[in-house]
């Protein structure tokens, strides 16, 4: 019995087709055809989607996927596999320092890109420009992290130069905080002060007083018929504004704050001298050749903040004369005492009311042995009639450190410290420092 072979059509194509090429051709094909059919369709991507993410900081970041976890460190140029998967959303990923300030409470549903819309899946702002999403969307979309720093006007899904220039100054504005935030009362005071443009520390003063001006750009501000230019510290600018005893009570413009001078009146304090003392303060030539000493010692100020710690008195001693008395010598008007004078034995020691540098050291006429620190951005303190000095001009020296001896050198009735501080060449309460900082002014009061 014969058996007859079914032929299979596909087979007699290719068959006939060797036939026509040739016996070796249809050999080959028969060999390679069924690959060659595979090889011909086109393969479709495969993409993962994305299921979160987190950005730490502004470096550090993940994204969970559902075959496992990317991190970033280098604000999303570059991702890397990691076997630490997220739980619950908060793992030791988590544990970077949070910001300065609260980040923005953002709720994205859309984003555009590229004049296409996308339902967002999440998102996240680190500051009010600068924030990240990733988009309920099949395909490669669906898998990418996305990035804005205009608040989410326009998104890319790469960190562009562009934004990551915008990182580069905020990161730089993070760490000019760092500096000037550890000065303020509190983390909330930070926030507020962040928030706003120009800062008063306090809104309120009275004749005697100074003020701290805080502006979120360079610039100056003119304040009676003086102008004092704002110097870089921290994130913002600054300058010290005294206000001088005879400004008058009443509302002033700074920026865009107001500034309320309250009204204050001094006593009068009534002194007797002896001749020879009295006959010191005629001699014009020596004093005004002092003057010109210490008007070069205080016209350079370090362009900084050199204090972070409490202003202290520099001695202990009885208070004989407040600051501000109206004083008369022999029955004649001497004008204001606009220091304090604290009375003590004689080599009590004296320490520097905070750190600085020594601005000038030198037996002075009437001042007798003197000493000016430079607190840095056009502050200074003076010490007055010391038995003896302890530094020397140009050195540098902490809150605390011994720096001269109580005395009654030049115009003194007895030992005691004159003590009291400058602010822009201009004599300011002294009692406004002890046991705060000038960013601590105001602070209770402020909204």
């Amino acid at each position: 019995m014969i058996t007859r072979r079914k032929k299979n059509p596909k087979w007699l194509i290719i068959a006939l087709t060797g036939a026509l090429l040739g016996g070796g051709a249809g050999v080959y094909m028969a060999q390679t055809f069924p690959q060659a059919v595979k090889d011909a369709v086109p393969k479709v991507p495969q993409y993962r989607m994305a299921a979160e993410f987190r950005m730490l900081d502004l470096d550090r970041g993940w994204i969970r996927y559902a075959d496992g976890l990317e991190m970033t460190a280098d604000g999303g140029i570059t991702w890397q596999r990691t076997d630490a998967v997220p739980s619950g959303g908060s793992t030791e990923l988590d544990s970077a320092a949070p910001p300065l300030w609260d980040p923005p409470a953002k709720i994205l549903t859309v984003l555009t890109y590229q004049t296409k819309e996308f339902p967002v899946k999440q998102s996240q702002f680190y500051t009010e420009q600068i924030g990240w999403a990733i988009v309920e969307q099949e395909g490669e979309l669906g898998g990418k992290l996305f990035y804005t720093s205009d608040g989410g006007k326009t998104w890319e899904t790469e960190p562009t130069a562009g934004i990551r220039e915008a990182i580069r100054q905020e990161k730089q504005l993070r760490e000019q905080w760092k500096r000037e935030a550890p000065l303020y009362a509190s983390l909330e005071q930070v926030k507020q002060v962040a928030r706003t443009e120009w800062r008063l520390l306090p809104d309120t003063a009275s004749p005697g007083d100074v003020i701290l001006v805080r502006h979120a750009k360079p610039g100056n501000v003119e304040w009676q018929g003086k102008t004092y230019p704002l110097q870089p510290f921290g994130a913002g600018y600054f300058t010290y504004l005294p206000i001088g005893a005879g400004v008058k009570p009443g509302e002033y413009r700074i920026g865009d704050q107001s500034l309320k001078i309250a009204a204050k009146s001094f006593p009068t304090q009534h002194l007797q001298v002896s001749e020879q003392l009295e006959s010191m303060r005629q001699d014009t030539k020596r004093i005004q050749a002092d003057q010109v000493k210490i008007d070069a010692a205080r016209s350079q100020s370090e362009p900084e903040f050199l204090f972070n710690r409490p202003f202290v008195i520099p001695v202990e001693g009885r208070l004989t004369t407040p600051f501000g008395h109206t004083r008369y010598v022999n029955g004649k008007l001497s004008g204001s005492h606009l220091a304090l004078d604290l009375a003590a034995k004689q080599g009590t020691p004296v320490q520097a009311t905070n750190d600085g540098v020594v601005a000038l050291a030198d037996n002075l006429y009437l001042t007798g042995n003197s000493i000016y620190i430079d607190h840095g951005m056009g502050l200074f303190s003076q010490y007055a009639h010391l038995s003896e000095l302890r530094v020397k001009t140009g050195d540098r020296v902490e809150r605390g450190d011994i720096i001269g001896l109580v005395g009654s050198t030049g115009f003194s009735t007895g030992p005691h410290l004159h003590f009291t501080f400058w602010a822009h060449n201009v004599p300011v309460n002294p009692n406004l420092f002890f046991d705060t900082v000038p960013f601590h002014w105001g602070a209770k009061a402020q909204p």
